[in-house]
Order: C-alpha cells, then structure tokens, then sequence
C-alpha cells in the first residue's frame, strides 16, 4: 500500500544537515515509488513529498541475493600482478580518450579499473557484476578490456 510522507530540508546551516540526514535515513529503509520536490522562496526551504511503500523487515529466513550488489574494490590492496593488469588499463583507457576525444574518466573510473583488475572478467558478462560497468560500456570496450586481462 502506498504511503506518502513530507519532509522540509531547511537551508539554513543549524538545519540543513539534521533534516538531510533524517531524509537519507528515511531513503534507505523505505522502498521510494515518486519524489516530487518544491523550493519555497520566501521560506527558503525544499519541499520534499515522497510516495513510498513500507519495506517488510527481512526476517532471517528469506535472505534473498541482490541482482543489484555489485562488485567494487574499495581501498584493496592490489597485488603485483594486479598492479600491472591496472597500468596496462590505464595506459589503453588514455589511448581510447585521447582517439574518442574524450575525457578519461568517461571510458572508466581509476576505481572501475582497479575493480576489473581485482576481479579479472573472463567474459563479457562477467562485467556486468562490476560496478560501473552496463550494457553500452560494455559494447564499447568489454571485448578490449578482456583481451588485456589475457595477455598481461
């Protein structure tokens, strides 16, 4: 059942990070359907009204696998061989933007990068599991970013 809730996210700094901060804990544990925001001027704050369904508290037994959970090297510590995976990416991602005219970030983060060298794809859908990585990156470098894995 569909629920609505208001909340006010007052500008000024004694309220600005109290009312985002009970915003982001309401976010987290509600599953968000429609966000509708208004700024009112002469009050100086954002309107925001949320539609939103009541998340079921997960019980022990219904652990279920997120298909969003994806795979990301945090602060890893990268291994020797790990290490020269990630400089042969970065020296084929600043090829790719200087040929795309493109900045290197748009091909792929340092952290993409150092997520594909820690968990070495060996297919094309292997790279869906990484963070950052969807269909049309993958249409446009996947078949690449595997063909360096295998030869470095």
């Amino acid at each position: 059942m569909m629920k609505i809730k208001v909340f006010t996210i007052r500008l000024g700094k004694e309220f600005l990070h109290k009312d985002q901060k009970s915003l982001d804990h309401f976010l987290a544990s509600h599953e968000i359907i429609k966000v509708e925001t208004a700024f009112v001027n002469n009050e100086n704050y954002w309107s925001v009204v949320l539609y939103f369904e009541e998340l079921k508290p997960m019980s022990a037994s219904s652990v279920k696998e997120s298909k969003t959970i994806k795979y990301s090297a945090e602060n890893d510590i990268l291994s020797f061989d790990e290490e020269k995976i990630l400089s042969a990416l970065k020296l084929w991602r600043s090829e790719k933007a200087k040929e795309q005219n493109l900045p290197t970030y748009f091909i792929a983060s340092n952290k993409e990068l150092m997520s594909v060298a820690k968990y070495k794809p060996a297919k094309k859908e292997e790279l869906l599991d990484i963070k950052g990585f969807g269909k049309h990156k993958i249409e446009n470098y996947g078949e690449e970013i595997l063909e360096i894995l295998e030869n470095v």
